[in-house]
């Protein structure tokens, strides 16, 4: 039976099976979705014993792999060239194997309508300088935003920006600066898109809370949380008091899959049935 996989270490959290099997099963397409726990230093040997498998049909990586990755494959393919992380592994015959990435994509799908209008002026605070980071700032410096990105270490987030957004005027903060209140008065935001995105893993189960006062954002902001343990999250809570609209990481977390999805099984996801896999996936 052909198949596919997701890679990492520790991989039981996964929701990529379910979804990726949800889709299959939808399809009526003879195959299988597994995780695979592949701890760092074996890596190399499990990319070369699937580059000879006839049934393997490539595999996601999450972490720590999605940079380990690179040295060990032939082509690093647009974006993941450009982010400097692989998150989706495919064989392209002869046992070469070819990098690439989803998560830019799959993080701007549900701002597909918003980014389709012409706007005066586009902003976002990004918090976190980790790896989502890395694809999030790529894809909204390609769209035209003026970003601002915070973290624990401003000069991380500085070095960020100069390699993966070098050309724009763009901006670092601390990441207490969000947490206190501002009385900044915000200009007219007629016309103008703004984001506020916590790409850090803060407020996931686990992890410590997400301080972010909600007057540091400008009237009719977006709030995007790429986190999806659980999909609605203090911050996203804050945000619709505040009379935000919000956009949780399952919405990110489904239309990467979905990108993936069809590279590996050659067929688009089903995704009329997104809110009963969004069920599936809370459940």
């Amino acid at each position: 039976m052909i198949y596919a996989e997701v890679i990492g270490d520790p991989i039981a959290q996964s929701k990529s099976p379910a979804i990726h099997n949800f889709w299959l099963e939808k399809l009526g397409i003879d195959a299988e979705y597994r995780a695979c726990h592949i701890r760092p230093e074996a890596l190399a040997d499990y990319l070369a014993t699937r580059r000879t498998d006839p049934d393997w049909r490539g595999c996601n990586v999450t972490m720590p792999h999605k940079q380990a990755v690179m040295p060990l494959l032939g082509k690093i393919a647009p974006p993941a060239d450009t982010i400097g992380a692989v998150n989706t592994i495919l064989p392209t015959g002869g046992g070469a194997l070819a990098g690439t990435n989803t998560d830019a994509a799959g993080f701007l799908e549900p701002l597909a309508a918003d980014l389709a209008q012409t706007h005066y002026f586009r902003m976002a605070r990004i918090i976190g300088t980790g790896g989502a980071a890395r694809a999030i700032i790529t894809a909204l410096a390609g769209q035209g935003f003026t970003l601002v990105v915070a973290g624990r270490d401003p000069g991380k987030a500085r070095a960020l920006l100069n390699e993966l957004a070098p050309a724009g005027d763009h901006h670092t903060c601390p990441l207490a600066h969000f947490a206190d209140p501002t009385d900044f008065a915000f200009d007219d935001r007629e016309g103008c898109l703004d984001l506020i995105v916590n790409a850090s893993s803060l407020g996931m189960q686990g992890q410590p809370l997400l301080a972010f006062d909600w007057s540091h954002a400008p009237p009719g902001s977006i709030a995007y949380d790429i986190v999806t343990a659980p999909p609605d999250t203090p911050f996203l809570h804050g945000a619709r008091d505040a009379g935000h609209r919000t956009i949780d990481g399952l919405a990110m977390l489904i239309g990467q899959a979905a990108v993936a999805f069809e590279k590996f099984f050659g067929q688009p996801a089903p995704r009329a049935h997104d809110a009963q896999l969004r069920e599936l996936l809370t459940r």
